[in-house]
């Protein structure tokens, strides 16, 4: 269930979007080797105190690795090896700082002229915000993104660090299209990906709307559209359901909640009313859904075939029967911390899902493995 298992990746990468490409790879079953600093290794490792937080852990699980100090000759020739190995090198810093650590794409195809190496930025390799700092809010914002997420009144960023995440995404579905033409050409490709860039190809359907018919969408523009909504219940629990298009599923909600008389309400007959007083009709359902705890209210929708989910928090995802069945959470064996639980990767490949994962490592836990490979192959 590994098809990458053959493909080497060195990544160098620190806080989240080198580190998550990475981490899509070795889910795959890519070999990733993790270079760090020494002593103190990605930054994120000390996110929260330690070198092991749960920042750190998300993008790192699948991963060996191995601290090497560029600067140090003996360290270099390990790196230099590593490549002339690899096939894959992500790295994540600011235009020229790669250069500066002996890992600049030249030096690196000098050793190895088949090697994929993809360079990660803010906001690009040229022009005018090149050397700007770039974080994922800073990416959002940048791309239009973040005023489709941020509430409108009282504005603050809200939800993860989704450019970070999705530019990682990106990366790595372009690091696979540089490996099958590679294995046409036998030559490598240098791939650059700016948050930017990624955020804004993220931010589609918010251009389309601009530049097909002048619309500048806001926060509420899709929810409205699709008629979708998140209602708290009597448990102070939380349910959400999406009514889409079809008719059948706005007769469903009103035999779910009892509100058959809605359907000759004019604000409420037509769908494209009902996306005009979106408004009206959320006053007029919250203290419905506040009436019946949520389980309740799940029942109801799934006899009406509504579509719907309870609304859950990180405690209660993964508990919830189709996540149990599916086996989403995995728990393996951790030397630092006794288990580690996380989600497995999403693929099934000829029906069978990927529930092999290894935690994510400790600081140069298999840097003396690594370069006993590295000096057997040597010889």
């Amino acid at each position: 269930m590994k098809p990458l298992q053959s493909i080497r990746v060195i990544e160098m990468g620190t806080y989240i979007t080198g580190p998550a490409a990475a981490m899509q790879l070795a889910d795959l079953g890519a070999d990733v080797i993790k270079v760090e600093r020494p002593g103190e290794g990605d930054p994120f490792r000390a996110f929260k105190g330690g070198l092991y937080s749960p920042h750190f852990q998300t993008y790192n699980r699948n991963k060996r690795s191995i601290a090497l100090d560029t600067r140090n000759p003996e360290d270099l020739e390990v790196f230099h090896a590593l490549i002339s190995s690899a096939d894959v090198f992500i790295q994540n810093f600011r235009p020229g700082v790669a250069e500066k650590l002996g890992a600049g794409e030249t030096e690196l195809r000098a050793l190895n002229p088949r090697l994929v190496y993809c360079a990660i930025s803010g906001f690009g390799t040229s022009g005018p915000a090149r050397d700007r700092p770039a974080y994922d809010t800073v990416a959002q914002a940048a791309s239009g993104f973040l005023r489709l997420v941020t509430p409108p009144d009282r504005p603050r960023v809200i939800g993860p660090a989704l450019a970070d995440a999705v530019t990682g995404h990106y990366a790595a579905t372009g690091i696979l299209a540089a490996l099958i033409e590679r294995g046409q050409t036998g030559k490598g490709r240098r791939l650059d990906i700016s948050m930017l860039e990624a955020m804004s190809h993220f931010n589609l359907d918010s251009f389309t709307h601009y530049y097909s018919v002048g619309e500048v969408m806001g926060p509420l523009s899709r929810p409205v559209v699709s008629q979708s909504y998140t209602f708290e219940c009597a448990d102070h629990k939380w349910i959400a359901f999406h009514l889409s298009s079809p008719q059948k599923f706005w007769e469903g909600l009103l035999d779910a909640t009892q509100q058959r008389h809605l359907a000759d309400d004019p604000r409420f007959r037509e769908r494209l009313d009902r996306i005009r007083h979106q408004d009206d009709l959320i006053d007029i359902l919250a203290p419905v859904f506040r009436s019946k705890p949520r389980d309740e209210w799940c029942g109801l929708l799934e006899t009406n075939e509504v579509p719907y989910a309870p609304a859950y928090d990180s405690d209660e995802a993964l508990e919830d029967p189709q996540a149990r069945h599916l086996q989403i959470a995995v728990t393996v064996p951790n030397a630092e911390m006794g288990d580690f639980t996380t989600v497995r990767p999403p693929y099934s490949f000829d029906g069978e899902p990927e529930f092999a994962v290894s935690p994510p490592p400790r600081l140069n836990e298999h840097g003396a493995e690594i370069r006993a490979e590295v000096m057997k192959a040597s010889h």
